[in-house]
């Protein structure tokens, strides 16, 4: 992981629904980085701080793990 990067983490085991921000992306804190979706509900996982989104570490219809790092961020 690059130095100064936040790992984003999955809350709740589910599908990735849709990347909301791909790779190179400068986000907001609290903008939606990846949703999933469980039990045909749309989860948003959000940037805990504004900045640059690295690297996505999952593809669109996975399925992920709770815990599951989603992405990279940095500041």
């Amino acid at each position: 992981m690059a130095e100064g990067a936040t790992t984003i983490h999955a809350e709740i085991g589910a599908a990735v629904w849709k990347i909301a921000a791909p790779a190179g992306t400068v986000v907001a804190e609290e903008e939606p980085v990846v949703i999933l979706e469980s039990m045909k509900m749309e989860i948003p996982v959000l940037a805990p701080h504004s900045g640059t989104v690295l690297e996505l570490l999952v593809e669109e219809g996975q399925q992920v793990e709770e815990g599951q790092p989603l992405a990279t961020l940095r500041r």
